[in-house]
């Protein structure tokens, strides 16, 4: 699943093709990616005539923010919420360019291109807000807990010692950080040394220090190369991310440690693969 420096990477290649651009059509080839309005019909009231001021990021979440309707110029804004899921990804199509076969959603735009949203899985889904505190409403977004760079060392370690859970699950809850997921989470840990299973409460000050710049060293180095593919992400370009190239630990179980030349290990936390080095990383 594309995590934070996938969707941010995402968000700045669209925005220069985007912004000014006004929405004048919208195709539904695959009606389930709407999750709500549900309807083309509902969902084309909110979001034809406005012009795109923004393309942002939201923990996972692509935000494309919309202008006042020209009918009611001093009226809020529109935004949509897209969740990429597993195998969501944009491109932005010419005029004369056919929608590809996994074409799920289409924003036709003032200029001929199109946005266009695929998905080969089908998860992904697409919300229209009226206004961005109908998106601050919404029971997801509302819940999801603050970007990596907003909290300082003392809010992460105040939200850590309220929780008895072990780490890695820890960061993989929106509700404590947004847009960390396990490729980051994995990194994050072994450049802080701490071990995947260390209950939250557990870690001293230090280590709780430590490991927050860590997770955002990792995410800007992830996001200045543009993500990571494992299998499906690609930018809008159709370009493959590039710092699978530098993954540390991730995916590399029984391989040598890259600091102390131990063989990596591998266990399961929150139902997921997190891969570690016994000897850098002891609980």
């Amino acid at each position: 699943m594309p995590e934070l420096p996938e969707v941010e990477t995402i968000a700045r290649a669209l925005s220069p093709g985007l912004v000014g651009r006004v929405v004048s059509g919208l195709d539904v080839p695959d009606p389930k990616v709407l999750a709500g309005p549900r309807t083309r019909a509902a969902f084309a009231r909110v979001v034809l005539g406005r012009a795109v001021t923004a393309v942002t990021r939201r923990a996972k979440l692509l935000l494309v923010h919309l202008g006042p309707h020209p009918e009611a110029p001093s009226g809020p804004g529109a935004v949509i919420a897209f969740h990429l899921k597993m195998t969501g990804r944009f491109h932005i199509a010419g005029p004369d360019a056919a929608p590809p076969d996994r074409a799920r959603l289409l924003l036709r735009l003032d200029d001929g291109q199109a946005l266009v949203f695929s998905d080969l899985r089908r998860f992904g889904t697409a919300r229209a807000f009226a206004s961005p505190e109908a998106l601050a409403a919404w029971d997801f977004h509302a819940t999801l807990g603050p970007e990596p760079w907003d909290m300082t060392p003392q809010a992460f370690a105040e939200a850590l010692g309220r929780r008895g859970a072990r780490i890695k699950a820890a960061l993989l809850d929106q509700t404590l950080i947004a847009g960390v997921g396990n490729i980051y989470a994995d990194e994050s840990l072994f450049a802080a040394a701490v071990h995947p299973e260390t209950p939250c409460r557990d870690l001293s000050p230090e280590k709780r220090a430590a490991l927050l710049a860590a997770i955002q060293a990792v995410l800007v180095r992830a996001i200045a190369a543009g993500g990571s593919t494992i299998r499906d992400y690609r930018t809008p370009d159709g370009v493959e991310g590039g710092f699978q190239n530098e993954f540390t630990v991730y995916g590399r179980a029984g391989q040598a440690c890259p600091a102390c030349g131990q063989a990596l290990a591998s266990l399961k936390v929150a139902g997921r693969t997190s891969t570690f080095c016994p000897r850098c990383q002891k609980k």
